[in-house]
């Protein structure tokens, strides 16, 4: 049995000092994918460096003019119990309500999920659809990068040693549009997605002004799928422009066969909650319910 420390820094800065120190130190925001991972043996760690208590990775701000700043450690359950950003931010309700039970959600972050950058995570297309950009401090200060830029493999992403996930930047959302995400599950009892798609739209007189299309679960990464989103872009809402797109998302997937489901499934899955994803962020565009 390994011996690991445990720090609770409460700023920033000492943060980034015990993370880029000589200690093999992970990150714990929730604790839902890391512990797991220790008690699997997954990794060489002897320092665990808990950032909850970091103020500015609580922040959850929604700024009117300036859209929502979301900390990287605020837990799932506080975002969908806001009001306004439930009203705003539908889309990012979908992730955040699903990820896990309820147990889970009382700790779990959209920071955490992001950070462990699962292919199969369910917070990252959203985050690539909404065109988020995230903010990471380090002794040499802070740098923004866009959430579709983070993960460069199965568990891997752009963090480096000594490097922090403070925040992630929402825009405001624009006049007509909609966000939706949607997943498959292959049972109640295992909560990881077959194949998920995350879709951000905005009309204007009768077209798709913007559309961005991401996928989970079917990549080394979670997948943006930049050409099936401009595929959209001044045509007319109607089925055979959504359908035409949820083709170009099917047609990008690369995905794997493994125990969830084969990769003929995954992307017949691919178009067909593309499709399902796209139809219901136009009604939130329109107004109506979902």
């Amino acid at each position: 049995m390994r011996w690991v420390d445990y720090e609770s820094p409460s700023t920033v800065q000492e943060a980034i000092s015990l993370l880029g120190g000589d200690r093999k130190a992970k990150m714990l925001a929730g604790g839902t994918d890391v512990l797991v991972q220790l008690r699997a043996g997954r990794g060489d760690t002897n320092l665990i460096v808990d950032v909850k208590g970091i103020p500015e990775l609580n922040e959850m701000r929604l700024d009117p003019q300036q859209g929502l700043t979301l900390g990287a450690a605020v837990p799932c359950y506080k975002i969908y119990g806001d009001a306004e950003i439930q009203k705003a931010y539908p889309g990012l309700i979908d992730c955040a309500s699903l990820i896990g039970g309820i147990q889970i959600q009382g700790r779990a972050s959209i920071g955490g999920n992001l950070c462990n950058s699962a292919p199969s995570a369910d917070a990252i297309p959203m985050l690539i659809a909404c065109g988020v950009t995230c903010k990471i401090a380090s002794a040499d200060g802070t740098r923004e990068v866009a959430a579709e830029d983070i993960c460069t493999g199965p568990g891997q992403n752009v963090l480096r040693a000594g490097e922090l996930l403070v925040s992630m930047h929402f825009s405001l959302p624009k006049a007509n549009s909609g966000a939706r995400y949607i997943r498959f599950i292959p049972r109640n009892e295992m909560d990881i997605a077959v194949a998920g798609s995350g879709v951000n739209v905005t009309l204007e007189n009768g077209t798709f002004k913007t559309a961005r299309i991401a996928l989970a679960s079917v990549a080394p990464t979670p997948l943006f799928v930049r050409e099936a989103g401009e595929a959209l872009t001044g045509q007319p809402v109607n089925d055979e422009s959504i359908a035409k797109a949820a083709a170009l998302a099917k047609a990008a997937a690369s995905p794997i066969t493994d125990m969830r489901g084969t990769i003929e499934y995954r992307k017949h899955l691919c178009e067909v909650l593309t499709r399902r994803a796209l139809n219901d962020a136009v009604k939130r565009a329109r107004g109506e319910q979902v």
